[in-house]
């Protein structure tokens, strides 16, 4: 399965940004899936963004807590990652895994 982040874009420090994970093909889903998001900044090693069980249990890094939150739509199959209060330091590329999967990224940007 092909999973896809989209929703990264061009945002000012302490704007706030959305995004989503979805499959790009029919008859996957993440519904009961473990999905995490992971970032990688230039020059830096990947991290470990936030993750959501199956259940609904989300854990976040320290570097995010309180300003990131992950959750489910059901509905359109897909997760979520909304970043607010966005700092300089949050900008890279965000892409989500699941199923043993890396997806697409999308970059997200934050300037001054």
């Amino acid at each position: 399965v092909q999973l896809q982040a989209s929703g990264g874009g061009s945002v000012e420090s302490g704007g706030s940004v959305r995004l989503s994970c979805r499959a790009s093909s029919a008859g996957w889903t993440l519904n009961d899936q473990a999905i995490a998001w992971f970032r990688q900044a230039p020059g830096k090693e990947r991290e470990v963004v936030s993750c959501i069980e199956p259940n609904g249990r989300a854990t976040y890094a320290e570097s995010v807590k309180g300003r990131f939150t992950i959750s489910r739509d059901r509905s359109k199959n897909t997760v979520l990652l909304e970043m607010s209060g966005l700092k300089d330091e949050d900008t890279a590329v965000y892409y989500c895994e699941g199923f043993g999967s890396r997806g697409r990224e999308t970059l997200v940007t934050v300037s001054s």
